[in-house]
């Protein structure tokens, strides 16, 4: 029988089963998590994590709550890790980083990011907004991605730590000026991270702009549900509400066609191992070395988030379901980490040992008129919520 994250951390507490990472006991574990639930988890706390070579502080906030436990960088919105016990109660970082500033610096996979201005890519860095074009930070191959060569993921944010009620979070701010990285206007944006008392970790997205411009926001965490630097996440049960997806070209860029799944390794509908059909010689999981691709969720934008993917570990019972009020889902299985990266645990990550599943409007929106609009424009507030809810 599937067990709750209440059970878990309830049964963990009665069996005094030994926590991992931070040497703790699960019984005091399990008991913090329940005060936490109560009182609103605790404050965010705040720590210097590094400097950047001009001597610019970089500082790590904690957050914890209803048997999640958050880190957050200053630099780049960073998730750093996330921690969540499995069906035994024992805690793992289910997230893919690095124990160092310079390696988040010198790094070019996004892990754990927060996305901006404009998540996934664009086409040449160009577009054209009420008929004057525009060119952007070209940096993978002749695209633009994930905002440029200097996004969001390589800013200093401003971090303010917050309890509500029963909720913990930090609200991030950064003012994106007009220009920057080739975008039009200046774009105040607002993203909030709360942790409920269940342990959801919700993401809010705001912004607003003096120009018209575009923007797409979203998070870049790579999920392993076994815990970072246990291997390869080809075992983990995935579901997604899709019924097509955006076929793309060499470059990754979308070609317009919004293709159907149904008799293709793209098809997640009723959930399947990530592994199964990896390896299938689809021409779009060749030229992607994998699974990169934006999934056309069934339900569309909608005014509240609603859940469009599961994600299971069978070995530690461990599960994420995502809910969003986002069009599109990119789901990319880590086809690019080489075994150069060392990652928090102190081992490598190789091919395939994390996947991101990214709530975004679909790549290169802004030059496909029937794709969903990402345009903002004065008076307007951009605003995106994706919900991440943890279980074992």
């Amino acid at each position: 029988m599937e067990l709750n994250r209440r059970t878990v951390i309830a049964g963990a507490a009665a069996a005094g089963i030994a926590a991992t990472a931070l040497g703790t006991t699960a019984t005091s574990a399990a008991a913090a998590a329940g005060a936490e639930a109560s009182s609103g988890g605790r404050k965010p706390v705040r720590e210097l994590f590094g400097k950047l070579a001009d001597g610019t502080k970089v500082h790590r906030w904690s957050l914890e709550n209803g048997g999640t436990r958050l880190k957050v960088l200053s630099y780049g919105g960073i998730i750093q890790s996330l921690e969540i016990p499995d069906r035994h109660g024992r805690y793992a970082n289910v997230s893919l980083g690095y124990d160092n500033l310079a390696a988040y610096v010198a790094g070019t996979t996004f892990f754990g990011a927060t996305i901006g201005r404009y998540g996934n890519r664009i086409a040449r860095g160009q577009f054209t907004l009420d008929g004057k074009s525009h060119q952007l930070s070209v940096n993978d191959g002749v695209n633009s991605l994930h905002g440029g060569a200097k996004g969001f993921n390589t800013k200093v944010w401003d971090v303010e730590g917050f309890t509500s009620g029963s909720d913990v979070g930090l609200h991030l701010h950064y003012t994106s000026v007009d220009g920057e990285m080739g975008y039009p206007g200046t774009l105040r944006t607002k993203v909030t991270f709360t942790l409920g008392r269940h342990g959801d970790w919700t993401i809010d997205y705001r912004a607003t702009t003096d120009r018209p411009t575009v923007v797409n926001l979203t998070n870049h965490t790579y999920w392993n549900l076994a815990g970072e630097g246990t291997g390869t996440i080809e075992d983990h049960e995935l579901t997604i509400a899709a019924g097509r997806y955006t076929p793309t070209d060499a470059g990754l860029i979308p070609t317009g066609e919004l293709a159907t799944v149904s008799g293709t390794p793209f098809d997640f509908r009723e959930g399947k191992p990530v592994g199964r059909d990896i390896r299938a010689g689809h021409p779009q999981q060749v030229q992607a070395k994998g699974f990169d691709h934006n999934w056309v969720l069934d339900k569309g934008v909608t005014a509240r988030p609603e859940h469009i993917a599961t994600l299971r570990d069978p070995r530690s019972g461990r599960t994420l379901e995502i809910a969003t009020d986002q069009p599109g889902l990119q789901f990319y299985s880590g086809n690019f980490l080489d075994g150069t990266l060392t990652g928090t645990s102190g081992r490598t990550y190789r091919q395939g040992d994390g996947l991101c599943l990214e709530t975004q409007h679909f790549p290169d929106s802004p030059n496909r008129p029937a794709f969903p609009s990402t345009v903002l424009r004065p008076g307007q507030t951009y605003r995106s919520r994706t919900v991440h809810s943890f279980g074992a």
